[in-house]
């Protein structure tokens, strides 16, 4: 006799908890944040939840374990990502739009007219008349389910407008944010949803996902993308993708030499290249990717890189009582953090990178020379 289905969303006793017993109680929510840091499973979570609300085949025993249906038609078309009922808006999709405006945009943000275009309907900025997505019928009679990823970037106004839509969705419509930043959310929409956190992932499950992977890595590159990962099975994907044990290879030495105060000359430009090349295989990986975002995503892996250097320096200094060195690594993480911002205010790349260079020497440097 086989055993109760295993959910494959690994790590998160709370979170699948949190789903099953709605199930359990059969007045299911229709409205859901799910937060916590990127790639932990949240929207796998989502998709699981999904599969079990559009498929007629699902079992008591399919929602108590968070396992959908696997051999049927509902189950074919969601993992072909082509279920009429089940509806991911990403902020991709303007790269696709019927309206230029949206088509030009550089997918820093969702705009309002994208989800009007996607989910709510209404006169959009070109004047358009747009149909509700979420008021139709669902295309195969069961349910429908949206998912809104890195919600944290939908613009105020398109959280306004949201509203309503959470307040009083139709009957059998589900709404999941996704959000690594719950923080950015009006509180008006935290509190029409039902949250459910998600943490990173404890070693013993971490190494579990990394047991099923096929990957062609020694066992160094293995032990360190674990390390960067910090319990996130997608940040590992992106690093043995993008290659990032091999940036580290070269970047660490140079961020050793910033904590003594000395000042890399290459080190901004190898940066900067770094990001580009990011950019360029994410665009070519994905063509409605905008070279902004892209951009946007590789500087996020470098502060990543140098977050986890300052990390590994901390702890060091602490284990050691070193107060100057403490201090030292604390400016510089002040210095990341101010990094981060300007990126965020759509500074000049290039130029910000020689500004945290030399910010980070210079906050390490000895006392007599700052």
């Amino acid at each position: 006799m086989s055993g109760a289905p295993t959910s494959p969303l690994l790590g998160q006793p709370k979170a699948i908890a949190a789903l099953t017993r709605a199930f359990a109680t059969e007045r299911v929510h229709h409205a859901w944040i799910l937060h916590g840091p990127m790639g932990v499973g949240k929207s796998l979570a989502a998709r699981l939840f999904a599969g079990l609300v559009l498929d007629p085949a699902t079992t008591p025993a399919n929602m108590a374990a968070l396992v959908p249906p696997t051999q049927t038609e509902d189950a074919a078309l969601l993992h072909a990502g082509s279920h009429p009922d089940f509806i991911v808006i990403r902020k991709e999709l303007a790269a696709v739009s019927q309206s230029r405006e949206l088509r030009d945009k550089k997918q820093i943000n969702i705009p309002v007219d994208l989800l009007r275009e996607t989910l709510i309907g209404g006169v959009d900025g070109e004047g358009r008349m747009l149909d509700s997505a979420v008021q139709r019928t669902p295309a195969r009679g069961r349910a429908k389910v949206f998912v809104i990823d890195e919600a944290e970037l939908l613009e105020s106004e398109a959280q306004n407008v949201l509203l309503k839509t959470l307040e009083e969705p139709p009957l059998g419509t589900y709404l999941f944010l996704v959000t690594s930043r719950e923080d950015r959310l009006l509180p008006t929409i935290r509190s029409r949803c039902h949250r459910v956190a998600f943490g990173p992932l404890a070693p013993q499950a971490m190494q579990q996902w990394f047991d099923q992977q096929q990957w062609d890595i020694d066992g160094a590159q293995g032990a360190w993308l674990q390390q960067f990962a910090e319990g996130s099975p997608g940040l590992a994907l992106l690093g043995a993708e993008f290659g990032l044990y091999q940036w580290w290879q070269v970047l660490h030495p140079q961020f050793k030499q910033l904590d003594q105060g000395n000042f890399p000359s290459s080190l901004a430009e190898e940066m900067s290249k770094y990001a580009e090349e990011y950019a360029e295989k994410l665009i070519k990986n994905n063509e409605g990717a905008s070279k902004d975002a892209a951009n946007r995503q590789g500087v996020a892996m470098l502060v990543r890189l140098a977050g986890l250097h300052l990390r590994q320096r901390l702890l060091k200094a602490a284990s050691a009582n070193d107060r100057e060195a403490l201090d030292a690594t604390q400016r510089a993480m002040r210095t990341l953090e101010t990094f981060e911002e300007a990126v965020r205010a759509n500074v000049n790349l290039k130029l910000v990178m020689s500004s945290l260079v030399a910010a980070w020497s210079q906050a390490c440097a000895p006392v007599a020379t700052r």
